[in-house]
């Protein structure tokens, strides 16, 4: 329902088939989901920290800086992670609003034929798409462990 929208929108500002074009619009569609669980991952810390820290004389720049943002970490990690993998694995926005600018799952669907498939060119593109998610994934584990089971157990 929103294609048609978007769609119309991006022909009048000309970022149809731009690079820009894309990113924007899996910011503008990303960021619900990363208020959501953001939101609910910083209200879960104890206002006793921050309130030590205010004793002790630190401004709100410092308290964010140097308490909230590492704490914050293993959710900001499995918020990456999560619209990585969403963005990477996306095929309609890309064929929607890509013509010329087009990712690896265009690509790979494009080798689909109407009577035949290119399966000797599909499985070792799919296997080569899948190695980046993966290499991502292994990278932030740890964080995306930590961030999923934050504030499961007091």
């Amino acid at each position: 329902m929103a294609l048609i929208p978007m769609f119309r929108l991006y022909d009048i500002f000309s970022l149809y088939d731009t690079v820009p074009g894309i990113i924007l619009f899996h910011v503008a569609f990303g960021l619900p989901f990363a208020i959501f669980l953001l939101r609910n991952f910083f209200v879960g810390i104890p206002k006793d920290i921050l309130e030590s820290a205010r004793i002790d004389g630190a401004n709100e720049f410092v308290i964010f800086l140097r308490l909230i943002l590492p704490l914050g970490l293993p959710a900001i990690a499995s918020l990456a992670i999560f619209q990585f993998l969403w963005t990477w694995n996306d095929l309609i926005v890309a064929l929607t609003f890509g013509q010329t600018v087009q990712p690896i799952t265009v690509w790979i669907f494009g080798q689909l034929r109407e009577f035949a498939t290119s399966i000797d060119i599909i499985a070792p593109a799919s296997f080569i798409s899948l190695v980046i998610p993966l290499a991502v994934f292994f990278a932030f584990q740890r964080y995306f462990v930590q961030g999923l089971l934050a504030g499961s157990v007091k």
